[in-house]
C-alpha cells in the first residue's frame, strides 16, 4: 500500500497491523525550509488536492490497512473491487476493502472466548496533526537554530514542548498554516532594540491568531573557537537586534572590529564553528557556546542589564477570552483619510480607562502614498500608515466591546489580531546563570 505523505518534512507513517490501526510519533525536525504557494498541493498518488480529499483519502487509508492478509474467496457481492468516490470525492485509489463483519470472524478459535474488537476508526486531520495538553509534545516553530533566544521562549512558554527550528519568520507562519506545528512563538519587541517589524507586516499578512505572549530577559555573550583571544578578532556577527543592543559595550572593550549581520545569534554562533572563523566572534546565549563548543570571552556584554524580548505565541484558532485575569489585546487599524482619525480611536480608550501598552505604525503597503484632497492647492503627498494598537483589557469586557465598536465608526480597516493572558511572571535582570 502506497504511504500518503503529508505536504510537509514532517512524514507520518502508518504501520501495518493486522487487526488495529497504529499512528508512529513524528519524528524530529531539522530546519523547515519552505517557500509559500497559492495553489493546491498534488500527491503522488493522484488522490486529490482539496484538504476534503486529504481526510479521504486518510479514511480510505485506514479501512486499507484493517488486514494485510490474504482473504479466502468469497462472494464480493457485499463490496466492491474500486470505490469511485468517498464523501463526494473521486479518487483512482483501489481500497480492497475488508467488510467490518468479516473482522470479527478472523480471530482464531483459540480467542473465541474474548470479545471482538471494534471496527477501525477512520483518520481524520485531527490524528495528523493533534492538539495535545498545554505544553505537552506540542510542536512549536520558532526562528533560527537550536540555542536561538526564539528557543529558549518556545520552551518557556510550552514546557516540554517539540522546538521545530525554521530559517526565516515567515517559514514559522507557514508551519503553522500548513499543519506542520500547532503553535510559533516569534519576537514583537526588545527593551532597547525596539519593534522587530519584519514580524508585525507579518501578522497583517497572514491569518493567524496571537494566543499568549511571553517575556524573555537576554543575555548576550562574546564567543569565539578555543584558543582565539578577543584582540585578535576583526569582526563580530549577530542578529541586528544583538548587535544594536551590545553597540556601546562592544566600544567600550576596546574592539575595533566590523560588525555583521546574520539571521540570527545562535546561527552565528554555529556559522563560526562550522567554518573555524579565527578571526571571527559571535554574539549569541550561553548556551549556543555550549551547543557549537565556542568559548566566552565576555559574559553579559549588552550595553543594559534590564533587556527584554517580548514574543508572542500564534495559532491557527484563537483562544476564548476570559476576565479571571490579566488579558491584552491587539488589533490594527488604518483609514482612508490618514492620520487624523488618530486621536479619535485613542480618545475611545481614554474615555474608558484602557492602558495601552503599545502603539506601532508602518507603512499601507497596498497604499503608500496618498494625495490630498481637491480641497487643497499644490500637489502635496502623505503617508498612508496602518496602526498596531496593545491594550490591557479582554474581548470578554464590555468596555472593550464598547471600544472597538467605536474605533470602527472611525476607521476603514479593523482587525483584532488576538485577546490573549498577559505575561505576569516576574523576572530579575539576567546575571548569565
Amino acid at each position: 500500500m502506497q504511504a500518503l505523505l503529508p505536504p510537509s518534512s514532517n512524514n507520518l507513517k502508518i504501520s501495518h497491523v493486522p487487526t488495529r490501526l497504529t499512528r508512529v510519533a513524528p519524528t524530529r525536525f531539522a530546519v523547515v525550509k519552505c517557500a509559500y504557494r497559492s495553489d493546491a498541493v498534488h500527491f503522488h498518488n493522484g488522490i486529490g488536492t482539496s484538504r476534503a480529499d486529504w481526510q479521504s483519502s486518510c479514511a480510505i487509508l485506514a479501512s486499507n490497512v484493517v488486514s494485510q492478509q490474504p482473504q479466502p474467496p468469497s462472494d464480493k457481492s457485499g463490496t466492491a473491487d474500486h470505490v469511485a468516490s468517498v464523501n463526494g470525492h473521486k479518487t483512482n485509489v483501489d481500497l480492497d476493502l475488508v467488510p467490518i463483519e468479516k473482522l470479527s470472524s478472523s480471530s482464531s478459535a483459540d480467542d473465541k472466548s474474548s470479545s471482538p474488537l471494534p471496527p477501525p476508526r477512520a483518520l481524520t486531520i485531527t490524528d495528523l496533526s493533534p492538539a495535545p495538553m498545554h505544553g505537552s509534545q506540542l510542536r512549536v516553530a520558532y526562528q533560527g537554530v537550536p540555542g536561538a533566544y526564539s528557543e529558549a521562549a518556545a520552551g518557556k512558554a510550552y514546557p516540554k514542548c517539540e522546538a521545530i527550528p525554521c530559517d526565516q519568520f515567515e517559514v514559522a507562519f507557514q508551519a503553522v498554516e500548513l499543519w506542520i506545528a500547532d503553535r510559533a512563538v516569534l519576537p514583537v519587541e526588545n527593551s532597547l532594540g525596539g519593534s522587530i517589524h519584519r514580524n508585525y507586516d507579518l501578522l497583517l499578512r497572514h491569518r493567524l491568531h496571537i494566543v499568549g505572549e511571553v517575556q524573555l530577559p537576554v543575555h548576550h555573550c562574546l564567543l569565539a573557537l578555543p584558543g582565539v583571544r578577543k584582540e585578535y578578532l576583526n569582526r563580530v556577527i549577530s542578529h541586528p537586534q544583538a548587535l544594536a543592543q551590545c553597540e556601546l559595550t562592544l566600544t567600550k572593550l576596546g574592539l575595533n572590529v566590523a560588525r555583521e549581520a546574520v539571521d540570527d545569534t545562535a546561527g552565528a554562533a554555529e556559522f563560526v564553528a562550522a567554518n573555524n572563523l579565527r578571526d571571527t566572534g559571535a554574539i549569541a546565549s550561553a548556551r549556543a557556546a555550549d551547543l557549537y563548543g565556542l568559548e566566552i570571552l565576555e559574559t553579559g556584554i549588552q550595553d543594559d542589564s534590564s533587556n527584554v524580548t517580548r514574543f508572542v505565541m500564534l495559532a491557527r484558532e484563537p483562544i476564548i477570552p476570559r476576565t479571571d485575569r490579566p488579558f491584552k489585546t491587539s488589533i490594527v487599524f488604518a483609514h482612508d483619510k490618514g492620520t487624523s482619525v488618530l486621536f479619535k480611536v485613542l480618545s475611545a480608550f481614554a474615555f474608558r480607562n484602557i492602558s495601552l501598552t503599545k502603539i506601532e505604525s508602518r507603512p499601507h503597503r497596498n497604499r503608500p502614498i496618498r494625495l490630498v484632497s481637491d480641497s487643497n492647492e499644490g500637489t502635496a503627498k502623505h503617508f498612508e500608515y496602518l496602526f498596531y494598537v496593545d491594550f490591557e483589557a479582554s474581548m470578554a469586557e464590555v468596555r472593550a466591546q464598547n471600544a472597538l465598536a467605536e474605533v470602527q465608526e472611525f476607521t476603514s480597516f479593523l482587525r483584532v489580531l488576538g485577546s490573549y493572558p498577559m505575561d505576569m511572571t516576574p523576572w530579575s535582570p539576567s546575571r548569565g546563570d
